[in-house]
């Protein structure tokens, strides 16, 4: 369901955008190639079959992209896509697996966490010696000790970029993530292995690491590029305006069988109990094109 809606959405913004050719769909780190396959095979029933670029490092994920969509093209980065047209990008739970910056309060002022070992056993955080007062907002600099403020350097880097894309080339980009739509503090840095919490410093490597992500600093990126920017919304609230519900009914109908386990689906992305209000969904646009569907039902909670 997720992934056919997303391929409405993007559906429903070329139509409106006068169907331009040459366009191109974009998936940031898109996983097993899933939720590509899904949108993909909704956008071509509206004749809508544009060249797939997927930005993925991991060979042994590369390997699963293919089978699902055979026809990808694979990038390493996001400045060796296309220069010359219209690009269609999707970040679904992209941007927090970025690496993350940690500024601690401390009482000789911020400084940066960096790691260490703890006796030659094993790693912890600690603080550096380098003052990082100036990298910290204002509203938090007289924060006490040990208050932490996170900056993610790659996920403004590769926003800024793409956003400068899209302002020259057009088209629009989607991101589904989880993460805050106020200026916080706080450590978000968490470790899942086995689907369990972790401790982020045991067993480097054999973690997924992850931090929340910060939909005010990717939208004003964003609005410095000129672009128009929608949401965040929950996700929850996007996927009802999209009519998730509806094709619940249309999915179950046709497979009775399988009613309970599509309406657990539909649970787990819409309710709060699940990733309804949790995940946040971002868009942004070219300002000459129409504005995106989704949005205009809530207010934004940026």
């Amino acid at each position: 369901m997720f992934g056919e809606l997303i391929g409405i959405w993007l559906t429903d913004l070329w139509i409106r955008a006068g169907r331009p050719q040459d366009c191109k769909y974009v998936e940031l780190g898109p996983g097993r190639g899933t939720l590509a396959a899904d949108a993909l095979r909704s956008m071509k029933q509206f004749d809508f079959a544009p060249e797939v670029y997927f930005v993925e490092t991991s060979a042994a994920l590369r390997e699963m992209q293919a089978r699902a969509v055979p026809d990808a093209n694979f990038l390493s980065n996001v400045g060796d896509l296309p220069f010359d047209v219209p690009m269609f990008i999707i970040a679904n739970e992209f941007f927090d697996a970025l690496p993350v910056r940690q500024l601690i309060a401390t009482h000789a002022g911020w400084r940066e966490r960096v790691v260490v070992r703890d006796r030659g056993t094993k790693f912890m955080a600690t603080p550096g010696m380098t003052a990082m007062d100036e990298l910290v907002p204002a509203d938090f600099r007289n924060a006490p000790s040990p208050t932490i403020y996170e900056t993610c350097p790659a996920a403004s880097s590769i926003m800024y970029e793409l956003a400068g894309r899209i302002s020259e080339q057009g088209g629009a980009m989607l991101i589904a993530d989880y993460g805050y739509t106020l200026p916080g503090i706080g450590s978000t840095l968490q470790a899942v292995r086995a689907h369990e919490f972790a401790d982020p410093f045991e067993n480097p490597g054999e973690h997924d690491l992850t931090a929340h992500v910060n939909f005010v600093e990717l939208g004003n990126l964003a609005r410095m590029r000129q672009l128009h920017v929608s949401g965040p919304i929950e996700q929850g609230v996007w996927l009802k305006a999209l009519g998730i519900d509806s094709r619940l009914q249309v999915l179950a109908a046709k497979q009775p069988e399988r009613t309970d386990e599509l309406s657990a689906a539909r649970d787990r992305l819409v309710e709060a109990t699940g990733m309804g209000s949790l995940f946040k969904i971002l868009a942004i646009s070219n300002p000459d094109w129409p504005i995106p569907e989704g949005f205009e039902i809530s207010q934004s909670l940026g």
